[in-house]
């Protein structure tokens, strides 16, 4: 693995570059980096160039590749009885508290539920449901209807069996008109008698059917290749616990809020809001009783990662900012893991508002943001290899689909998406009447008019604000103005709020610079659906929708055929560009050298109850 130390004088340098970059519009050439993160080109060699000097330079370029890194840490000496973990929960905000699968929101919170709670199903490293989790099942011969076997010992932190009757009482309040959560989507609507219940057609959905204590059927509309691979709801919800609660209170009672229960690994034992969660080991848990005797989920402000980590005061965290890695590479008490996120960055445009009446979304013809040129010009005009190479050192690089490479199966590597062409973006906003009438340098829209671009963007770590600069002066670049809203960056909660959160859509908001993670399973349809929540640019098409059916309809059990199709998806939404991905992402985990069984990403076959400490307390660096 490649080692080269940055200072901040280099990083400003590099930053200063990088906007000179964006001026310099006569120059559209940019160095696509290799797998490996290099910048030279594969099979080409001048000659008498000399092998050791061809090393040198690579060394020096200060990119590192994510294939360097292991998905499992490595175990030196041997483990104690129990002790306890503490998990750094990265975020520069508080967490919203909302501890439960079938409510919770956004990514902090899952974070904390991996620790307590789980799904009825598991999957392998192909992202297929397997028969190894909590629950198994068997398929009917026309691929419609699921029956689920819970297994005997698996039972809720307080003891009380996990059963078929809770599986299917999460189907119920999801789908119960008060519901307030966003589980609500195409997924669920494919339940046999769903839309029924929800519409208040029926009392019941006709589609599940408990046949004993630890046996549900549920039977789907349509089967599809998804059903297998994410597109069933496997978390059930304690009826015992919940069954008396108005759904309409469910979500911000002190049973989510204030004692969150699951079945997984460990329990909840104390919560200081939105600051940290104390868990004790659920000696129950069914793979086993766990290693640990506790574990300490704390918020870590992203500015005091590295500390927290030098000195042992977190023995891993959720995430590491990848720009501060060739800065801490080295350092002595962790061992760096590494991974293909299932995850990527984009900028989104907002074409609509959401339909709340009817959970639909409902674009909008006149959105500022409506002309797919201005938005094609938007993505030529940002240079995101650059980006990738001097914000994240190649451990992020740039996007090109909104099927990222976490799925090599669907990714359609020869699309290139919209590549870095500021004249190719000058162009097109000049052909759809985007023109500098004043002289100012900046245009106005087509009637004339002053047009000013309101651009959302999320606080975070070292790179957030300049990273948003840098997007707004790579714009500016092009003749647009861009400014952030308010003036600033947005904290995770209230960006979200604003982007379209529980259906909420801030009219001041034209375009946006978020993230999603990806499911295990490839349909896009929960983030760009015409009925789903998710889907904040709020674009919709018929186009859109039809490839969306095929990409799970049977014919997609083919897998040839849906690979066509979502190549043909992923083409389309080069050419009309609601969003744009930005960056593919590599997730950089640190974990102390005294943790043992550690893993990140999927198929390792490890689980969180496999995870001990060699000794009592984290050692701190050299």
């Amino acid at each position: 693995m490649r080692k080269i130390s940055f200072s901040k004088l280099l990083f400003a340098l590099m930053l200063v570059l990088m906007l000179a970059l964006v001026a310099c519009s006569d120059d559209t050439s940019s160095e696509e980096p290799d797998d490996s993160g290099d910048t030279e080109e594969e099979g080409t060699e001048e000659e008498g160039t000399e092998e050791d000097e061809e090393e040198e330079e690579a060394e020096d370029d200060g990119l590192y590749s994510i294939d360097d890194f292991d998905k499992i840490k490595n175990n030196e000496g041997e483990a104690i009885d129990g002790g306890s973990l503490t998990f750094g929960l990265v975020s520069d905000t508080v967490f919203e508290g909302t501890l439960n699968w079938n409510f919770y929101g956004g990514d902090p919170d899952a974070q904390i539920l991996n620790w307590f709670d789980e799904g009825m199903l598991t999957w392998d490293e192909s992202f297929v449901y397997t028969n190894d989790g909590a629950a198994t099942y068997e398929v009917s011969e026309d691929g419609k209807t699921f029956t689920f076997s819970i297994r005997d010992d698996v039972n809720w932190h307080d003891g009380e069996p996990v059963t078929a009757e809770d599986w299917e009482f999460a189907h119920e309040v999801i789908g119960h008109p008060d519901y307030d959560g966003d589980r609500y989507d195409g997924t669920l609507q494919n339940v046999e008698g769903m839309v029924e219940y929800h519409d208040g057609e029926a009392d019941s959905i006709s589609g599940i059917e408990v046949v004993d204590e630890k046996t549900l059927k549920i039977t789907y509309l349509q089967s599809t290749p998804s059903l297998v691979t994410g597109g069933i709801w496997s978390y059930p919800l304690a009826k015992h616990i919940f069954g008396d609660i108005p759904v309409a209170d469910m979500s911000s009672s002190p049973e989510v809020r204030e004692n969150p229960i699951g079945f997984g690994p460990f329990k909840v034992e104390s919560i200081v809001p939105g600051e940290s969660v104390t868990m004790s080991k659920n000696e129950d848990y069914w793979r086993g009783e766990p290693n640990l005797d506790e574990v300490i989920v704390k918020v870590v402000d992203p500015t005091v990662v590295v500390n927290e980590l030098e000195t042992g005061g977190v023995d891993t965290v959720s995430s590491f900012p990848v720009d501060q890695y060739p800065d801490n590479a080295d350092m002595s008490n962790v061992e760096f893991l590494g991974d293909v996120d299932r995850a990527y960055t984009y900028i989104g445009f907002k074409l609509g508002t959401w339909d709340a009446d009817n959970g639909v979304v409902a674009p909008n013809p006149d959105a500022k943001m409506g002309d797919v040129n201005l938005r094609k010009a938007m993505w030529h005009a940002v240079d995101n290899n650059a980006v990738g190479e001097e914000f994240y050192n190649g451990l992020r690089w740039a996007g090109t689909t909104l099927i990222p490479p976490s799925h090599p199966e669907f990714h359609d590597d020869s699309n290139p998406g919209l590549e870095y062409d500021p004249d190719a973006a000058k162009a097109l906003l000049d052909e759809a009447g985007y023109v500098d009438t004043d002289g100012d340098g900046l245009r106005e829209d087509p009637d004339g008019e002053e047009l000013v671009i309101n651009f959302a963007s999320m606080s975070g770590g070292d790179t957030a604000e300049p990273l948003a600069r840098y997007y707004i002066q790579s714009w500016e670049a092009v003749g647009l103005n861009v400014e952030l809203i308010d003036g600033r960056l947005l904290e995770f909660n209230t960006f979200y709020e604003r982007v379209g959160n529980g259906g909420n859509d801030d009219p001041e908001v034209d375009i946006y610079q978020g993230a999603w993670g990806v499911g295990i399973d490839v349909d896009p349809s929960g983030l760009y659906g015409r009925e789903a929540m998710f889907n904040f640019s709020r674009y919709e098409s018929e186009e859109n929708t039809e490839l969306l059916a095929k990409g799970i309809s049977e014919e997609a059990f083919d897998v040839e055929y849906r690979q066509e199709v979502y190549n043909e998806w992923q083409q389309l939404m080069v050419e009309e560009v609601p969003v744009f991905p930005t960056l593919y992402r590599s997730m950089v985990v640190p974990v102390n050298n005294r943790v043992h069984n550690y893993y990140i990403g999927d198929g390792t076959g490890m689980y969180r109850y496999d995870i001990a400490v060699t000794a009592e307390e984290a050692p701190a660096a050299e």
